[in-house]
């Protein structure tokens, strides 16, 4: 069988522009707008129509993108006012040279700042110009039909041809037939059938484009009105969803007091587990908290757990379990005897075996021998299981509470506490203070165990390690755009794939009678973009057709009779 007489798939030249068909064929293969490099007019309409052109475009869509995730590599390097006040102040002190040029650009409140926000609104802007006539361009092509064949399919990159017994309606009928089965939408024409497929292509484009722009406004909505805020409960206290209950509180740009969702709850008990032989010993196994929750004013309690990772859920907001540690009671008196502080005192963990540092305060009640009121001050370092006399410094060899210790050095004078400035709870500020000294006139420093007690010299009091408590820190955060954001994300993903794996392709069916009789068979495809999958899909739809329309027979040629031989 020659070329023409059997089915078979070739890749061909694209279509000339010159012929209006072979270019309406291709047309409206995509919702991308055309670029209008003409004249756009002169004065400021023209200037506006220009700025708008290049805003929506989708380059400069790209390019807004690229600058909002390069504007957002300040706000990760260097800290935030909004974040941590104190570690920009300590920025500020470390690189000093730097400050003026830091606050000119913002730095400081890089997702606040006028640049920041320019480049967001102006990427905002972009996607919604761009969208919407895309939208438009698409909703029409939904509603039109596939453009007849151009007259010469032979032009198109795939192309197959063959000669059949079957009439040229029997063909285009079992064609019709067979494309609207495969799901291409079709149009009967003169002698032709056009099909096309593919649309989810353009959807899968507008979706994920969409999705940005839902992103982005769940990201501002995240931005201004979020709040999350830290809190230690010792075991055996309890917490209430205030701002005065929190030990650090980070609002968003439009959040309010009255955004918190009422609550409160107890820590009851604080479980934790860890390896205790082999090379993993001492790893970390389960932490758990167990809570007594109350919903709103008067809320019924209810015992829930918090584990890590999985928080506790009420009314918008979540409460994460992020740490833990060893609190030392500590009771200390006076020269006469007298109880003027006793306390549980939260110390803080230094290394994976909850080695720890703190400090105790006495800020009232406490009297020297000859009546003077002073304050008292105590650094501490608590290790949970100490390695024993001779065997090693204060540092602990295990997290869990095998053989506690704690050493404590004292201080007597003022603790600053007064002066109005913000300090340190785990730190002592010792600069109007004064060192107790032992009967050497060394720094009075003493190692305890449960039960044992320092004695302050000259019959100052005594301090007593009374036993242990356990604490745990809490994070109460309210993402309110946390699910859009999921939802935008996972629609990017989608429209994303469907944009990249589905095609947009166009198939024509052409059926004539040649000069002898014989219909001539002509199918021809054209997708979007060159794919090896167009080629292949028009062989399997040509073999499929030439199944009801099978390739002719030649037909026996004629022998004639020599006319001497004629009776």
């Amino acid at each position: 069988m020659s070329t023409t007489d059997k089915a078979s798939t070739e890749t061909s030249p694209e279509p000339s522009p010159a012929d209006p068909a072979e270019a309406a064929a291709g047309s409206q293969l995509s919702t991308a707008p055309v670029e209008d490099s003409g004249p756009v007019g002169i004065g400021v309409i023209g200037w506006a129509r220009w700025f708008w052109r290049q805003l929506t475009s989708m380059r400069v869509a790209l390019i807004l993108l690229f600058l909002l995730s390069l504007g957002a590599i300040p706000g990760s390097l260097v800290p935030q006012t909004n974040v941590d006040a104190l570690k920009v102040a300590q920025w500020k002190k470390d690189h000093p040279s730097f400050v003026g040029v830091a606050e000119a650009l913002q730095l400081f409140d890089v997702y606040s700042s006028v640049w920041f926000s320019a480049i967001y609104l102006l990427l905002f802007v972009s996607l919604i110009g761009c969208i919407v006539p895309r939208s438009w361009q698409f909703v029409g092509q939904l509603r039109g039909r596939p453009p007849a064949a151009p007259k010469r399919l032979d032009r198109l990159p795939a192309h197959t041809t063959w000669r059949t017994d079957s009439t040229p309606d029997e063909v285009l009928s079992y064609a019709r037939t067979m494309l609207a089965g495969k799901r291409f939408r079709t149009e009967a024409g003169s002698g032709t059938v056009a099909a096309e497929k593919g649309y989810l292509r353009e959807a899968g484009n507008l979706v994920f484009h969409v999705a940005l722009i839902v992103m982005l406004v769940a990201f501002a909505w995240g931005q201004y009105f979020k709040s999350e805020g830290g809190k230690l409960v010792l075991r055996g206290s309890g917490f209430s969803n205030t701002l005065t209950q929190y030990d650090d509180f980070k609002p968003g740009t439009l959040f309010h007091p009255d955004d918190l969702p009422p609550f409160s709850f107890t820590l009851d008990r604080f479980d934790a587990t860890y390896e205790m032989s082999g090379p993993q010993r001492g790893t970390p196994r389960d932490f758990k908290a167990y809570v007594t929750l109350s919903e709103g004013a008067h809320g019924t309690p209810q015992k829930r757990e918090i584990q890590v990772n999985k928080p506790l859920e009420i009314d918008g907001s979540k409460v994460y379990l992020l740490g833990h540690g060893y609190a030392p009671i500590i009771s200390v008196t006076d020269s006469t005897g007298k109880v003027i502080y006793k306390d549980a005192v939260p110390v803080l963990p230094q290394d994976g075996n909850l080695t720890s540092t703190g400090a105790v305060k006495v800020t009232d009640g406490y009297k020297d021998k000859d009546g003077k009121s002073e304050q008292l001050g105590f650094t501490a370092v608590f290790v949970p299981t100490f390695a024993g006399e001779g065997k090693g410094t204060m540092f602990s060899q295990f997290p869990a509470l095998l053989n506690p210790q704690l050493m404590l050095n004292a201080w007597h004078g003022s603790l600053g506490v007064d002066s109005g400035l913000p300090q340190n709870v785990y730190r002592l500020e010792t600069s109007k203070m004064e060192m107790f000294k032992d009967e050497a006139g060394q720094q009075l420093i003493k190692r305890l165990a449960p039960g044992e007690t320092m004695t302050l010299p000259n019959g100052a009091g005594t301090v007593k390690f009374e036993g242990i408590e356990r604490w745990a820190t809490f994070s109460v955060t309210q993402q309110p755009g946390s699910g859009l954001a999921l939802t935008g994300a996972i629609a990017a993903i989608a429209g994303l794939a469907g944009s990249l794996f589905i095609q947009r392709r166009r198939i024509w069916v052409r059926a004539v009678a040649g000069k002898d009789g014989v219909t001539v068979v002509e199918m021809a495809g054209l997708g979007r973009s060159e794919s090896a999958k167009l080629p292949e899909e028009l062989a399997e739809l040509a073999a499929t057709l030439h199944e009801q329309a099978p390739t002719a027979t030649p037909a026996e040629p004629v022998e004639e009779t020599p006319e001497g031989e004629r009776g």
